[in-house]
């Protein structure tokens, strides 16, 4: 088997190319934020974001001018409220959008993962959004005469995601929430992964039933732990409240929003630096507020 450890710049340089589609993944859980942030430290321009539902993340992206166009199903900031450098890109016309229904983006993610190029559906036949939606086309039942909404596939070039453990041959384990991750993830062509903990093999092999992506279909991993920071990492760390809550100011602000991307995106270098923005007393408090049974690996 092959080591597929690397360096987050190293993953991001050798595997994603500008006007790249990329799936990232986290649903409010393990989102990978500073494995993505690192698209905006190497400036690569140009790409397609995708994902059912999207975090503040989506909006740091295109507040950084390096998205084209986002395909979604929601994009926000999670029990907090709006993503404003989306709405600002959106009225100035800057990006193009694609909405969707979280359902239907899941059901294209799947669709790209069997590898066929529809799912017939009853979902997105009434309503404003097939309308909206413009490309949707209907399929006739052979067997019934029923009429469906064909689903069309959602293939991304790469999926960028963040995960509990792996080990260095790439086997991917997770668990809680994951939304659409893993769907996304094996709809893509490359995958990258960011881990809280690489570890061996043998221990791998003692839970298998975590394992959801196997080594063969992951191009890099890179252990970060925090990399998830701010949202949370069942068994690991809880959600950072406090910083989606101030997010929200400071986003409505250019500069201020321009201050914080400078702090907690170009200048975090490496994973150390990003855990020293955090701080130990805010590390502690997360680590001790976790949500689901602490990791003993």
């Amino acid at each position: 088997m092959i080591d597929k450890t690397s360096t987050v710049q190293d993953a991001i340089k050798n595997n994603v190319n500008a006007g790249d589609n990329i799936f990232i993944g986290g649903f409010g859980h393990l989102i990978p934020f500073y494995l993505s942030h690192e698209l905006i430290r190497q400036k690569i321009l140009d790409l397609t974001i995708c994902r059912s539902g999207a975090d503040i993340l989506f909006d740091q992206l295109i507040a950084s001018e390096i998205v084209k166009k986002v395909i979604f199903g929601y994009v926000g900031n999670p029990t907090v409220g709006l993503s404003h450098s989306f709405s600002r890109a959106y009225k100035k016309k800057s990006i193009e959008i694609e909405e969707w229904t979280n359902q239907s983006i899941i059901m294209r993610l799947h669709a790209a993962r069997m590898g066929v190029s529809f799912i017939p559906s009853k979902i997105l036949q009434i309503g404003d959004k097939p309308s909206n939606i413009g490309h949707l086309k209907q399929v006739t039942c052979p067997y019934t005469d029923h009429k469906f909404s064909a689903i069309p596939a959602l293939k991304p070039d790469i999926a960028l995601i963040h995960a509990q453990c792996a080990d260095k041959y790439g086997n991917i384990q997770m668990w809680g929430i994951d939304g659409d991750t893993v769907e996304g993830a094996l709809a893509s062509d490359k995958i990258i992964v960011s881990v809280e903990k690489i570890i061996s093999n043998s221990k791998i092999k003692e839970a298998p039933e975590k394992t959801v992506i196997p080594s063969h279909r992951v191009s890099n991993i890179i252990e970060l732990p925090w990399g998830a920071y701010p949202s949370y990492v069942s068994g690991f760390y809880s959600r950072d409240d406090d910083h989606y809550i101030e997010y929200d100011t400071t986003s409505r602000d250019e500069d201020k929003l321009s201050s914080y991307l400078k702090n907690w995106v170009h200048d975090a270098r490496n994973i150390q630096e990003y855990k020293k923005l955090i701080g130990s007393t805010k590390i502690k408090e997360l680590e001790e507020g976790l949500c689901g049974v602490k990791n003993e690996d």
